[in-house]
């Protein structure tokens, strides 16, 4: 039996970091290690290909532990979070009957979305009949206008049941600057308003009623730290705007809860989280709330340290959600859901992988609760709290995202964030973000599975599509209603979406790859082709190679071919291409060339235009092809 005590390892002598850059250098063979190796991140810092202990000295977060201020690690000490699942309330019965059907399913955390008209003491008390308000985490929204009055009822109900509020947890989410952010209102009231809403929850003191809605910004098309750094903004704004009106810090920290978007960068969300715990507590604590209760966790000048602690609920991305191969959500929502459950956050809400095309139903519902079931039950993510901590790479994220996004919130917190945002530098800022993503996807240096990278090209998406219905809370945007910019709301894949619709309406055109010469050259081109045209829903048809150009066109021309792609070797270009564009005169066939050859040049004064490579932009140039074709 092998010696416990042996190390392993001391065997082998210690290496140092310039022996690793030694060898790695050498490796590289003259290529330049900071363009090679040296990830430049969209937050604006770099990643280096690897880590070690010494990058890590001297950082903050190393030092503390899970339950402790700052909190980097945790605002408590295991990894317990709340499975939520939100329900749209349209039928008070039904919305019942579904919450206690979904609590026996493995749900702890309800989320109800209640249209206004709805909200009345009758209706709540039918709502939440049944559910154990001491077992479960109960969570309520509504139209802005209702919330303060759905506020007061649920304080009412609870009150009614003769239950222990210190154990009854929940939410109800107002949000001063959502209908800014979402519908370009104004919220020039807002302080007053948060102030009745924050003294109506009083009687609850574990319900949080202020809501920072990151994800928003997510869901927009910000970068992660964007994200963090305005929601930052937004939390100082309400800490300052109302500790002004008369309320204390303790009460308005405590009230506040942080609901973020969780994107698919699945280290860089890790370190997110973190960072957003770390900062919220260094912001409160600036103010000194001052602790009102008998209890350990204070400093010796009384400032209380529960304060800090930030409360955040985190939901899967609805910008990356796809409607073509729509079952990849999956795979992108359980990363994101790995994200958040090991940075920590509180609760968890996993989209349904249909949601960006219709009403969620009951198989996709249950698929996003098993996604948390099973890191708990079988991954066991629950038991290991931070298991990230001590990851020289975590680690270094974590400062570098904390950076960027302090830097972002003390530029938006100098003009104040509901400043920042009636002059649209919040919106633009995401704005900005999301259109270099866009064209990220376009280019291919971002990829989307099924969108812009091995798209299933049979496959019919207009069918399914069910046209999102008007909202019932009666919030409208009439003329003159909405003075500002509201965040985009476009996802991610809509561009590429409307291209392959437009296809599947029209009918698909056909692509013929005349692959000659070179075997290597024309297998990787003709596949790098058929993957290009397939992302606008064009019909591909390959072949295994042809003698002559000649014999390639006749074949094609068979086939009755819109595109013909002409995949070979650079070298042997310069001779084929030619030959096949004297072959097309006169047909109504487009001449494409796979590849970026020498003498594209001369190709291009013999009249061959079209050329598609890595460096193309993907969407530009199928949407010109389907002008050309008639599609769009």
């Amino acid at each position: 039996m092998a010696n416990k005590k042996e190390k392993l390892f001391s065997d082998f002598p210690a290496i140092s970091t310039e022996e690793w850059m030694a060898k790695i250098i050498a490796d590289l063979k003259g290529a330049d290690f900071e363009k090679k190796l040296v990830w430049k991140t969209n937050e604006g810092f770099k990643v280096n290909p690897f880590y070690r202990q010494e990058d890590n000295a001297g950082l903050k977060t190393t030092d503390s532990l899970p339950g402790q201020f700052p909190y980097v690690r945790g605002t408590k000490v295991d990894n317990q979070w709340y499975t939520r699942q939100d329900i749209h309330v349209s039928d008070v019965k039904a919305a019942n009957a579904k919450a206690l059907d979904i609590l026996d399913k493995g749900v702890n955390s309800l989320g109800f979305a209640i249209d206004s008209d709805l909200v009345n003491a009758e209706n709540i008390k039918t709502l939440l009949n049944g559910i154990a308000l001491e077992a479960v985490e109960v969570n309520f929204s509504t139209c802005h206008k209702a919330t303060l009055k759905l506020t007061q009822i649920v304080v009412d109900y609870y009150k009614s049941q003769n239950v222990d509020v210190m154990n009854c947890f929940g939410s109800i989410n107002y949000d001063p600057f959502k209908p800014l952010l979402k519908k370009g209102r104004p919220a020039d009231n807002w302080v007053a308003d948060a102030a009745e809403v924050v003294k109506a929850a009083l009687p609850l003191p574990r319900f949080r009623v202020l809501a920072v809605n990151a994800y928003l910004l997510s869901d927009g098309g910000s970068y992660s730290y964007q994200e963090l750094g305005y929601a930052l903004a937004n939390g100082n704004q309400l800490l300052s705007g109302l500790s002004e009106a008369g309320l204390d810090i303790d009460t308005i920290a405590k009230k506040i809860k942080f609901n973020f978007g969780v994107g698919s960068n699945y280290f860089m969300e890790i370190a997110k989280f973190r960072a957003a715990r770390w900062l919220w507590a260094e912001i409160v604590y600036a103010y000194k709330p001052l602790c009102k209760h008998e209890c350990t966790n204070k400093d010796a000048e009384g400032i209380c340290r529960c304060a800090a602690k930030i409360y955040t609920h985190a939901q899967t991305s609805m910008f990356n959600m796809t409607v073509f191969d729509a079952h990849v959500n999956m795979l992108r929502t359980q990363t994101e859901a790995m994200s958040a459950t090991i940075a920590g956050v509180n609760s968890l809400t996993v989209r349904p992988f249909d949601e960006a095309y219709k009403q969620s139903d009951d198989f996709s519902e249950r698929i996003a609760r098993n996604q948390q079931l099973l890191l708990k039950e079988e991954c066991h993510f629950d038991k290991i709290t931070d298991p990230s901590a001590g990851s020289y790479y975590i680690e270094h994220l974590t400062t570098a995202i904390a950076e960027q996004a302090w830097a972002l919130f003390l530029e938006a917190d100098e003009k104040g964030y509901y400043e920042a945002l009636k002059a649209g530098t919040v919106q633009e800022a995401v704005k900005t973000s999301a259109d270099a993503r866009f064209k990220a996807l376009a280019t291919r240096r971002e990829s989307l599975l099924g969108t812009n990278q091995f798209p299933n090209f049979t496959e019919k998406a207009g069918d399914k599509i069910v046209k999102e219905e008007a909202c019932g809370c009666g919030c409208s945007n009439a003329k003159g209603d909405a003075p500002y910019q509201a965040l985009p709301k476009t996802r991610l894949a809509t561009a590429f979406e409307e291209l392959r619709l437009a296809t599947e309406k029209h009918g698909a055109p056909k692509v013929f790859m005349l692959t000659i010469g070179n075997l290597a050259m024309r297998l990787a081109r003709s596949q790098f082709s058929a993957n290009f045209f397939a992302c606008a829903g064009y019909k591909t048809i390959d072949n295994l190679g042809f003698e002559t150009v000649e014999a390639g066109i006749k074949a094609a021309r068979e086939q009755q071919a819109d595109i013909i792609v002409l995949c070979s070797s650079d070298d042997e270009y310069a001779t084929y291409a030619p030959e096949a564009q004297k072959l097309l005169q006169g047909g109504k066939e487009f001449l494409v060339i796979a590849g970026a050859p020498a003498c594209a040049d001369e190709l291009k004064a013999q009249g061959i235009e079209h050329f598609i490579n890595v460096r193309s932009n993907v969407l530009e140039t199928l949407q010109m092809f389907s002008h050309k074709l008639g599609i769009l």
